[in-house]
């Protein structure tokens, strides 16, 4: 009979999906930077909501942020191994890939619309995220609160600068 405890992975391979995970969630956060160039100066220039943050506040936000998105996949992995993880590893994929989109749609194309469409799926894709990570990882759930709360206030504030401009 196939036991059904899992054993923490090798040191090595935890490290090396450690550094996957990292690589992930940094090209990700890329994209989102390569697009941001001169956004400061786009958000300001923007007819904004009161309760809209400086826009210095961004990059600290989504530093931190994504840390604690690739820290939690990470726990998940260590968890529950790949086959484990199976759905949580796909929808982990499409958040990453929605987060990717948004920066270009919003501040590269001002498609603001299409940008509240597409982090309208980033907000559900966390939440599922967060929920699949429960399963496997108390401390990997908890890590994505922030990530959600932070995704759905700008959810809230794409869509009051889309109604705005």
């Amino acid at each position: 009979m196939e036991s059904t405890v899992r054993t923490a992975p090798a040191p090595r391979r935890s490290l090396l999906a450690a550094v996957c995970f990292a690589a992930a969630v940094l090209a990700t956060a890329l994209v989102g930077g390569l697009a941001a160039a001169g956004s400061a100066g786009v958000y300001t220039d923007l007819e904004l909501p009161a309760w809209a943050p400086p826009a210095w506040l961004f990059s600290p936000v989504w530093i931190a942020l994504y840390v604690l998105v690739a820290v939690a996949g990470w726990l998940v992995w260590r968890a529950a191994g790949t086959r484990g993880a199976a759905s949580f590893l796909a929808v982990y994929a499409v958040q990453l890939v929605l987060n990717a989109a948004w920066t270009p749609l919003f501040f590269g194309a001002a498609l603001y619309g299409v940008a509240l469409a597409d982090i309208a799926l980033l907000t559900a894709a966390v939440a599922a995220t967060l929920l699949l990570a429960l399963r496997h990882s108390r401390a990997a759930a908890l890590l994505f609160a922030p990530y959600l709360a932070w995704v759905a206030f700008a959810t809230a504030l794409n869509a009051a600068i889309w109604a705005a401009n």
